[in-house]
């Protein structure tokens, strides 16, 4: 049996390098592509060397149109505006897509839903195992304490990070809402300042630190009267992301075109 051939998008950034060094050192998988902005200094560049090993002949490229015809697969962490133009690709050529990019506009999150309909698309805002059964714990946390438990989502990442909050303390509080049988967008807080009232009853509320090289601590806070609940998940090492990636594109394989998330990946959905 051939192997799974793959493109890694982002390949410059951190999880780009370390799903290639993954994909290089994992049988049955193969890179075929590593795609990087058009301005990029890192263009023309062999793809192993800029993960850190050996060369492995696939120079980091601005075309992904070229890299799609040879792959099965992209997995992608780049940005919401490439991921949206690559999920129209993997329509088109009928590949997996699996999205770890953050950071989308509901208009990107459309468009990754219409192209949905030709392609297996797997998104999440956090690939691993471990976040994923948080969010299934908070789901059942917010639905069996009901509105009289405050929820507040506190999150810390590395001072390079772009978008606030992240996308996994916007999963965690999706998860929260589908507890609640609420809508996210109409019951989050995502900033306080200044003289702002008491809380709104019902609201669920996002804090973002930023700072150093923290890969991603993330805490759910369940605060009642004279009690509190919380919920917690760290990340050590950016590993735990790209293997969860990793897994996610060679369950996609053969699935027939829809939009997935991690916790299909999982088994954990339903």
């Amino acid at each position: 049996m051939s192997d799974l051939r793959l493109i890694v998008a982002g390949a410059a950034g951190r999880m780009g390098r370390v799903l290639i060094d993954l994909i290089t050192n994992t049988e049955g998988v193969t890179l075929v592509g590593a795609l990087e902005g058009g301005e990029s200094k890192f263009l023309g560049q062999d793809a192993g060397t800029l993960a850190g090993g050996g060369p492995l002949g696939v120079a980091v490229s601005s075309d992904p149109l070229g890299c799609v015809i040879a792959a099965d697969g992209i997995i992608d962490f780049s940005s919401p505006r490439a991921s949206v133009e690559l999920a129209a690709l993997a329509a088109q050529a009928r590949i997996a897509h699996v999205i770890g990019t953050t950071g989308f506009s509901n208009d990107d999150l459309k468009a990754i839903s219409a192209a949905a309909r030709h392609a297996a698309i797997v998104r999440s805002g956090n690939m691993s195992l471990g976040v994923n059964l948080l969010a299934g714990l908070v789901e059942k946390a917010a639905r069996t304490l009901g509105i009289d438990f405050d929820i507040e989502i506190a999150e810390m990442h590395h001072r390079m990070k772009v978008d606030a909050p992240s996308g996994t303390a916007l999963l965690l509080g999706a998860a929260a809402a589908r507890g609640r049988g609420v809508d996210l967008e109409e019951n989050s807080v995502r900033s306080r300042d200044g003289h702002t009232g008491a809380r709104v009853p019902g609201s669920i509320g996002f804090a973002s630190l930023r700072g150093g090289t923290v890969v991603g601590d993330h805490m759910v806070v369940f605060a009642g009267q004279g009690e509190r609940l919380e919920l917690a998940h760290r990340a050590e090492d950016r590993g735990i992301f790209a293997r969860g990636a990793l897994h996610a594109a060679v369950w996609a394989q053969g699935r027939k075109p829809g939009l997935y998330s991690m916790a299909d990946v999982l088994g954990l959905a339903g």
